[in-house]
């Protein structure tokens, strides 16, 4: 069964030499669970662009997958005390980008699903930013749970 959801994303990056980027997002999709891994697909559009970013997140306990594609491209993984490398692919030219996560937290209950994940973040081999990401998943019809048959 899959579901109309409501998806917050915020996210804070920060290193010694600069104060904390923080992004919000606000966004519709459609969640369904199948083998034990959750699945959000949702579209963004980024700050002052038009075009849409279609994504693709998977995710269990364990770990979280997300894949982009439009404006942006990418396949990310986050697998806890493992760093894995992608390119991240924007207009204006491909970044190799490494993450390793610390910790990743999924709780799942009849409201909502709560993703923690902090990670450190490089870009071409250099260390750029220590990163948190929290979602937060629930259905569109607040009288709905995420109780899936």
């Amino acid at each position: 069964m899959k579901k109309d959801v409501l998806i917050t994303i915020s996210g804070i990056q920060s290193d010694e030499f600069r104060d904390a980027d923080k992004i919000e997002i606000i966004t519709s999709g459609c969640y369904y669970k199948k083998n034990n891994k959750h699945y959000l697909l949702y579209d963004e559009i980024g700050e002052g662009q038009d075009e849409v970013t279609k994504n693709v997140a998977r995710f269990d306990t364990d770990e979280f997958h997300i894949s982009k594609s439009g404006y942006t491209n990418v396949n990310m993984s986050f697998e806890q005390n493992k760093r894995n490398i992608t390119n991240y692919i924007t207009p204006y030219g491909s970044m190799l980008v490494g993450v390793d996560a610390s910790r990743i937290d999924v709780v799942e209950n009849e409201e909502n699903i709560q993703v923690d994940i902090a990670y450190s973040l490089d870009v071409n081999y250099e260390h750029l930013a220590d990163c948190r990401l929290h979602m937060d998943i629930q259905p569109k019809d607040s009288g709905e749970s995420f109780t899936l048959s």
